[in-house]
């Protein structure tokens, strides 16, 4: 299953992985450190560098998956205005409290909460994928069903 993505963020998961990548000799020269402290049972660092190992090992694949799956979309070539699509600033309203929020779709590596970037694997952006304005969506959360309405697309 491929996942479209902008080039900037397309780049960005290549500058992550190269980065993950060089992490490997620096864990490796950890691992052996620690191991030089003698019985590796109860060597609390050794047991430390191996999981860190692991753990930078798991995302080192999963980035890996990402890049061969990725589609590069070129952002001029993205739809806007009447649906929203990768790329897309919406504007949505709660239907119980009447708050509104905005937000830019984007790929799962540009999403920026702080600066209202949310991901199509988002649970707002999977279930804002494709409507317009004037439609309305539900999301599950921990706290029950919230209801959404999207009111503009930028």
């Amino acid at each position: 299953m491929s996942d479209q993505v902008t080039k900037k963020a397309y780049e960005k998961m290549q500058e992550k992985l190269a980065e993950l990548k060089s992490r490997r000799a620096k864990i490796s020269k950890t691992i052996g450190e620690a191991r030089e402290h003698g019985d590796l049972r109860e060597n609390s660092a050794y047991h430390a560098a191996k999981e860190e190992q692991g753990l930078n090992e798991m995302r080192i694949r999963e980035l890996e998956e990402k890049v061969e799956n990725a589609v590069v979309v070129a952002e001029k070539n993205l739809p806007k205005k009447d649906v929203v699509t990768l790329g897309s600033t919406f504007r949505i309203k709660e239907f119980d409290t009447g708050s509104e929020a905005e937000y830019t779709l984007v790929s799962e590596v540009d999403a920026d909460v702080l600066e209202n970037k949310i991901s199509t694997d988002s649970p707002v952006g999977r279930e804002a994928v494709n409507s317009k304005v004037g439609e309305v969506f539900e999301v599950e959360v921990p706290r029950g069903l919230i209801k959404y309405k999207i009111i503009e697309i930028k």
